[in-house]
């Protein structure tokens, strides 16, 4: 007995398997095993989400902000906690900010409603895009168009949809296929000619939606797919005796895979075919119907991302590079489509789809819509590979076609897990009672988030300097101008824990004046060290804004005294010292260049009266050394910068050459 199932589980059809025990593909399977199988009792799992086909995105859940996990307090400042995103630096923190999705967020929490992660905007806007792409007036449309069109149709197309289902209209979107069962990606049979703990997988892609939807069947379908290996001689057509090839007298499947500039695709029959090998014997091997792989520079490098993510994102780059990259994802898509419209008759006849497609741009260029598309999002051959893949080469795509037919054999050692169970049991009962844990921080309130929220908006608007946009933030949000900062604890609010504070600290006398004059700041709150807003300013801009400030509001409004505040100055009075100082600093400077003129001058007149009394009939100053070359050069070029010094000593060698020249000549 153990001599057969050692012989039912050898014999692999494409040579070994790096991962799993291997028997014959599941159309390949010994008739003695197949006449005794039967489906095993299968385990609902979580969904897997490679299984999902690629034309639905995976779905993820929305963002709540009652039920997210409370952050560190000590979080660094490169993170979003409006769409729980965390960021390498500050500039890409500053491109989220000005990003659609950051802004889609903000505009959804003002409302009330629920957040979206960054996949489920893509999402968003590739439905927005599908929906607009068959309109007549998509091919006329103005190329100076500004990015925040894509944000401001989202939000009038979900407007517009609010008022239908306020009206009662239902069926006002089209129906989405629903996502994957939550089905465990392989089904497993077992036949009493294997040992109990011994069983069989067989991918449930591979199988139909209409064999899916019958799994007690399943054993049966099996049995029917079963193929003989094609031999060399071709069959022939009875009518005229004309051989047929044999690859298209079986059944065969489309598999693709698209990213970051690669496409493969490939047509492969399910029937494999006889082969040699170097050493003579008989191999079965995959027989391949067509197949076509392309690659294009359309990736920044170091950076990542397609060129057109980078361009929807923060707009279109204008440098060389950024040219040639769209020039290329355009010849890709280009060729991708023009190769599928070479293929349409096999992939119609294909019984099953593979499609590995990463992003949204990616997904458009194999689903579209275009005109005369062959592959369509809602055909349900499409099939997603359940299992992690690499770059689309031609091997990977025969990798993968291998790992999808391969049967895989799971043997359980259940006295081994019940071993295992029990040994820890017995050291969780032995184990001494540890050190409590470090308790986890309280789940912050709705108050504390809406508080996070806020000063990481203001902050950042305060840091770049946007008094309008600080004041029409504090005014939309009913905001105080002493809004304190939260969490109180980290260390940037326990130095600048107010609006006034910060803007202060960083020398920012535009928001410092609107703050005092527009909100009616406090200028006598203190921080944690008992200091003033003014006693934070680093310059005396900074100083004018909160004098100026004291004029305009006059000596009634605030404690002066207690602010730290020096006497009032009006804005009349800040230029007109400025202009004083500036014309102050420009004589002081006059006189010094005129002074220096006048002590040269002095200097070259006594040179040359000391040099004209004293010469020779030769020309030589009696008593006077003659310079070197090198101090002679050093003197010239005393003053000149290095460039100018570099430009005058190769003029100084071609004159050298060009005499050398001359007395050689």
């Amino acid at each position: 007995m153990s001599k057969v199932n050692e012989e039912l589980l050898k014999k692999p059809l494409y040579g070994k398997s790096p991962v799993y025990k291997s028997l014959r593909c599941f159309f390949d399977l010994p008739p003695e095993l197949l006449i005794n199988l039967h489906l095993k009792q299968q385990s609902v799992s979580e969904p897997d989400i490679s299984e999902v086909p690629p034309s639905l995105p995976s779905d993820a859940a929305h963002i709540d902000t009652e039920s997210q996990d409370v952050r560190d307090s000590s979080a660094p400042s490169t993170s979003c906690l409006l769409c729980n995103a965390r960021f390498s630096d500050l500039q890409e923190q500053r491109r989220h900010v000005k990003s659609d999705w950051h802004n889609y967020n903000l505009k959804q929490k003002l409302r009330g409603h629920k957040l979206v992660t960054d996949v489920e905007f893509d999402k968003l806007v590739d439905d927005l895009d599908e929906s607009l792409s068959g309109s007549d007036t998509s091919d006329n449309e103005d190329d100076d168009e500004t990015k925040d069109n894509t944000l401001t149709t989202l939000l009038k197309k979900q407007a517009r949809i609010g008022q239908l289902e306020s009206e009662g209209v239902e069926d006002f979107s089209p129906k989405k296929r629903k996502r994957g069962s939550g089905k465990p990606p392989l089904i497993w049979f077992s036949t009493p000619l294997l040992p109990l703990n011994t069983s069989l997988g067989v991918y449930r892609a591979v199988f139909t939606t209409d064999e899916q939807e019958h799994e007690a069947d399943l054993v049966d379908v099996l049995r029917k797919k079963q193929l003989t290996p094609s031999s060399s001689r071709s069959p022939t057509n009875a009518s005229n005796g004309v051989p047929l090839p044999s690859v298209m007298t079986s059944p065969q499947v489309f598999m693709c895979m698209i990213g970051g500039g690669h496409f493969a695709g490939m047509i492969v029959s399910l029937a494999p075919k006889y082969g040699k090998k170097p050493t003579g014997a008989n191999e079965r091997q995959a027989t391949v119907i067509a197949h076509k792989t392309f690659h294009r520079y359309t990736t920044r490098r170091k950076q990542g991302g397609a060129q057109s993510s980078n361009d929807s994102a923060k707009g279109a780059a204008h440098s060389a590079g950024a040219s040639i990259r769209r020039y290329n994802e355009a010849a890709l898509e280009s060729e991708i489509r023009d190769l599928l419209t070479e293929w349409k008759d096999l992939i119609d006849k294909s019984q099953l789809i593979f499609v590995r497609a990463t992003g949204s741009s990616n997904r458009r260029t194999l689903f579209g819509p275009y005109e005369g598309q062959v592959l369509r999002q809602n055909d349900p051959r499409n099939r997603g590979f359940p299992f992690s893949t690499r770059r689309a080469t031609q091997a990977e795509l025969m990798r993968s076609f291998i790992e999808l037919t391969r049967v895989k054999v799971e043997v359980v050692d259940e006295a081994a897990i019940a071993a295992a169970a029990a040994a820890e049991a017995a050291s969780a009962i032995s184990k001494p009672e540890s050190t409590p844990s470090k308790p986890s921080p309280p789940k912050p309130s709705r108050e504390e988030e809406e508080a996070i929220l806020h000063t990481t908006q203001l902050q950042a608007l305060i840091r770049r300097s946007k008094a309008p946009a600080l004041l029409s933030y504090l005014t939309s949000n009913s905001l105080s101008a002493e809004f304190r900062f939260h969490p109180p604890s980290s260390q940037a609010n326990h130095h600048a824990p107010s609006p006034l504070h910060l803007a202060a600290s960083i020398n920012s006398p535009p928001v410092v004046l609107a703050l005092l004059t527009k909100t009616n700041a406090n200028p006598t709150t203190l921080n944690a060290e008992n200091k003033t807003p003014f006693t934070l300013a680093g310059d005396r801009a900074t100083r004018d804004a909160f004098r100026v400030a004291r004029s305009e509001l006059g000596k009634e409004k605030w404690d002066w005294a207690a602010s730290s505040i020096p006497s009032p100055l009006t804005k009349q009075e800040a230029q007109e010292r400025d202009q004083r100082e500036k014309l102050e600093a420009g004589k002081v400077e006059a006189e010094r260049r005129k002074a220096e003129e006048e002590k040269l001058r002095k200097m070259d007149e006594l040179s040359t009266r000391d040099v004209g009394g004293g010469k020779m009939k030769g020309g030589k100053a009696l008593g006077a050394v003659e310079k070197t070359g090198a101090e002679k050069r050093e003197e010239e070029g005393r003053g000149l910068t290095p460039e100018m010094r570099m430009k005058l000593e190769r003029e100084r060698r071609a004159r050298a050459a060009e005499a050398r020249m001359r007395g050689g000549g």
